[in-house]
């Protein structure tokens, strides 16, 4: 679930944080810049593991900040393929199943990845097991806060960054909206297997 990432960055240290130890102001500048952030292709950043090397620091004209490259390790969310997780039914769609597992929220577990035969009631906006037993079929609801387990079989990366002019400068109201939407990191996850799925299924 958790991994270990090398990375390298130039990190700018300005002046009014050069009277605490150089160590220090670099590890509050990094976890400034990417706690609880997600890297592209990498995950969603946690916390700084340690600095692994520090290169010389440059003053540029005009700026009294110290620029610095810093080579360091960091501990990301990144769930592996095929890992198992366990998480809380978030809400639901005709996608699928959103799942919260409290650090992260962008999981999904799309329709043809339940347990078959499952469909979706509008109404309650629900969706549901149609579980089939000797005594006929029975619908097997995933309530909202409900423990599901689940497994990891995709992870989607979007690049968020903003991009420049292209020509539709007169819609910038549409742009923006669209930019917004855009999910960085989302998890899919499949229910499709025995022992997958709410767990009060299996503990009945």
């Amino acid at each position: 679930m958790f991994v270990l990432a090398e990375m390298k960055d130039t990190v700018r240290i300005p002046p009014w944080l050069f009277h605490i130890k150089f160590n220090d102001a670099v590890i509050e500048a990094l976890n400034k810049k990417l706690a609880n952030k997600v890297v592209h292709n990498v995950g969603l950043c946690i916390a700084l593991w340690d600095v692994t090397k520090l290169e010389d620091s440059y003053i540029f004209p005009g700026d009294g900040a110290s620029h610095t490259i810093v080579n360091f390790r960091y501990v990301v969310f990144r769930p592996f393929m095929d890992e198992i997780l366990t998480g809380k039914t978030k809400s639901c769609s005709k996608e699928g199943v959103y799942v919260s597992i409290g650090i992260f929220d962008d999981i999904l577990i799309p329709a043809d990845a339940m347990q078959h035969p499952s469909r979706l009631y509008p109404f309650e906006q629900l969706w549901a097991w149609e579980y089939e037993t000797d005594d006929g079929k029975h619908d097997l609801f995933m309530d909202i806060g409900e423990e599901i387990r689940f497994r990891v079989v995709d992870e989607i990366f979007v690049d968020t960054t903003p991009s420049g002019p292209d020509g539709t400068a007169n819609q910038p109201s549409e742009i923006s909206d669209t930019e917004s939407k855009k999910t960085p990191y989302t998890i899919v996850g499949s229910i499709s297997e025995p022992g997958l799925g709410l767990l009060s299924w299996w503990n009945s």
